[in-house]
């Protein structure tokens, strides 16, 4: 693998890492299948993450035939795409990207706390917007339609793939690791998460400006 592609390689599997957060969403995929069998936490596991990849596979794919149908510049896209990302990196500094997703969580458990079967999160929220979200679905679109040749493409995807393996094995063991890092430890981490974003979102945004300028 050539140093181009080690570093395109890097610069997404850190990006999608922070996106998808998976420290983060441990502890809400443990919330929302405490006291469920093991079968069902561990179907739910594999549901989820399967679900994430048809989602970030479609924009990944589909994002550059959508952009060209809206007569939207890749260096539009790259602005605005830095812009929410940003907006999401605030909110992991400030911790309301987690509040919003304890507050969906809850809200969850109480439509279907009186369920006598344990109720199916793979799909909402788990798959999306929790594993698969705007800014992950957005950075999939970008990548793929930046990539240059299938060797790149390859990259992005394994990128993307390592990602969705790390979220698996997370969810797979969510109950032990909630209980060994403890919620301050998670907040941490999402906050220290939130500041790479924002400097990720910088890069972004100053190539989309720079871009358009030149061809202006």
């Amino acid at each position: 693998m050539t140093p181009e592609l080690i570093s395109l390689f890097t610069a997404a599997f850190v990006t999608f890492f922070v996106l998808i957060d998976a420290p983060g969403v441990a502890p809400i995929f443990a919330t929302l299948t405490a006291g469920t069998p093991a079968a069902h936490r561990r179907k739910m596991a594999y549901k989820s993450v399967f679900v994430a990849s048809l989602i970030m596979l479609f924009f990944a794919f589909g994002g550059a035939w959508l952009l060209g149908a809206m007569h939207i510049s890749l260096d539009a896209f790259r602005i605005a795409g830095g812009a929410l990302l940003f907006l999401i990196a605030l909110d992991m500094v400030f911790e309301k990207r987690t509040e919003r997703r304890e507050n969906r969580a809850e809200e969850v458990l109480e439509e279907h706390k009186n369920l006598p079967q344990p109720d199916d999160i793979s799909v909402f929220p788990m798959g999306i917007p929790m594993i698969a979200g705007p800014g992950s679905i957005a950075t999939a679109m970008f990548y793929m339609s930046e990539a240059a040749g299938w060797q790149e493409q390859g990259v992005v995807l394994a990128a993307i793939g390592l990602n969705l393996v790390i979220t698996l094995v997370i969810f797979l063991l969510a109950g032990p690791i909630v209980r060994l890092i403890g919620a301050s430890v998670a907040g941490a981490i999402t906050r220290i998460l939130g500041v790479i974003l924002a400097a990720l979102s910088a890069q972004l945004l100053i190539d989309g400006i720079r871009g358009a300028f030149a061809l202006a």
